[in-house]
């Protein structure tokens, strides 16, 4: 994990710090600053340091818990307090949708190979994985909440769960695809396996061969996708908070860097990468427990 963060965040800063562009001018707007305004500015944010001078006080003071400030002087630490709550009910509730449609899917797939089920899985998996996310969102608030009225199109003014329900939807129907995919994959391969057709010539039924012995085993490999598609919806749901107007870390990493605000950019970048990387690192933790015959391989 320890290069793995090193050199993300080592690539995040140096993207921010290539964005063209003066985001002292940036913030001023149309108005004038003073020179010692300016140099005050540039100052007190290590703006004239070279880039690796740059790089290396941010990541000592991230190390010490200290994402670092705004321009407003608001602490990058609040601002992802302030918005991570929003982004981890988005997150989760698409998430829990994934679930049931793409397990649903591929477990209705996987049970009627060849047949209308697994034709559909895969028009639904090719339409979804093709079709930009952006696309899915605006025309769902088109269809879903301007004709049909029947949800908020932006804001979270309705509260939870109505103001989530489309945007967890969207963000859910975009990345269930490969699970769908993935469960359907996985069942067929069990079902033929030795084991599965030793059940069977003892006599198994087939709710239990198939309840029993199959999904339980198909299951193992959707289970660590599952685990790290969770950190991965936080980051992904960059461009559907951004669509649908939430005020999460998508909202507030999409303002930042309009505003040329690098500092929060690369707070909100890096906590989602460590939540990322730590997710990833209990899903590897756990999966010994998951599949003992890990711990012997």
């Amino acid at each position: 994990m320890i290069p793995t963060v090193l050199g993300s965040t080592f690539l995040i800063y140096l993207l921010v710090f290539l964005i063209p562009g003066d985001p002292v001018l940036a913030l001023a707007g149309g108005k004038r600053l003073s020179d010692s305004s300016i140099t005050a500015i540039r100052g007190q944010y290590n703006l004239d340091d070279p880039f690796l001078v740059q790089y290396v006080k941010y990541v000592g003071n991230v190390l010490h818990g200290n994402f670092g400030y705004d321009f407003n002087n608001n602490s990058v630490s609040g601002l992802i307090k302030t918005a991570f709550p929003y982004t981890l009910a988005l997150a989760l509730s698409a998430f829990a949708l994934k679930i049931v449609i793409g397990v649903l899917a591929g477990v209705w797939a996987g049970l009627r190979k060849d047949g209308i089920p697994d034709k559909f899985n895969l028009f639904f998996t090719i339409f979804f994985l093709a079709v930009p996310g952006f696309l899915i969102a605006y025309f769902s608030q088109y269809l879903i909440g301007i004709k049909a009225d029947l949800l908020p199109i932006s804001g979270v003014r309705t509260g939870f769960p109505k103001a989530f329900i489309m945007p967890a939807l969207v963000l859910a129907l975009e990345t269930a695809a490969p699970l769908a995919r993935l469960t359907r994959t996985s069942l067929i391969d069990v079902l033929a396996s030795d084991y599965i057709v030793t059940a069977r010539a003892k006599g198994a039924s087939p709710g239990r061969v198939i309840w029993l012995h199959a999904l339980r085993n198909a299951f193992l490999p959707v289970v660590t996708y599952l685990g790290l598609s969770l950190a991965g919806l936080l980051g992904g749901s960059v461009l559907i908070e951004s669509i649908f107007n939430l005020p999460g870390l998508g909202g507030t990493l999409s303002t930042a860097i309009s505003q040329q605000q690098g500092t929060v950019v690369v707070g909100v970048s890096v906590f989602l990468l460590l939540f990322y990387l730590l997710t990833a690192l209990v899903v590897d933790l756990l999966y010994p427990i998951i599949d003992p015959r890990v711990r012997h391989a």
